[in-house]
Order: structure tokens, then C-alpha cells, then sequence
């Protein structure tokens, strides 16, 4: 024996139904606050932002993606 039961109700009443908090005030606040955060950090000096939240990973895949062009090239042009 097979019973399908279709359920038609939006995600907030889901949520409701089950007991599930609310979370968007608090979703919208902590993206405001990132919000914020970022707005500030580039307003002074972008270049320096982005070394502060990407450190030497930055520069690592400039590398690598340098590295990945010289051998494109080089195979490129050696005709093989």
C-alpha cells in the first residue's frame, strides 16, 4: 500500500507548523552589519581590503594563473 500526501503551504507556515524560529530578522541584521563592515573597510583603501581578507592566497593564485598562461603560450608556440 502506497499513501501520498501533497502539502501546499508556503515556507513561513512550514516553519510555523513545525515549530521552526524565525530567522530572517536576524539574517537581515547580520547582513546589514556585514554590510556595513565592508562598506567601510573599502572606503578607505580597496587594495588593502583585499589583502586583509584574502592574505597571500591572492597573490598565490596570481601565480598560478601566470604559471597556467606561460605554459599555455609555450605549448602554444612550440607546435606540439
Amino acid at each position: 500500500m502506497k499513501i501520498t500526501v501533497t502539502v501546499d503551504c508556503s515556507p513561513d507556515e512550514a516553519r510555523a507548523f513545525l515549530g521552526l524560529p524565525d530567522l530572517g530578522v536576524l539574517q537581515r541584521e547580520m547582513t546589514k552589519a556585514m554590510e556595513d563592515h565592508f562598506r567601510k573597510q573599502f572606503s578607505g583603501d580597496p587594495e588593502a581590503a583585499m589583502k586583509a581578507w584574502f592574505g597571500p592566497g591572492l597573490q598565490n593564485l596570481s601565480d598560478m594563473q601566470r604559471d597556467y598562461w606561460q605554459q599555455f603560450f609555450r605549448k602554444g608556440t612550440s607546435g606540439g
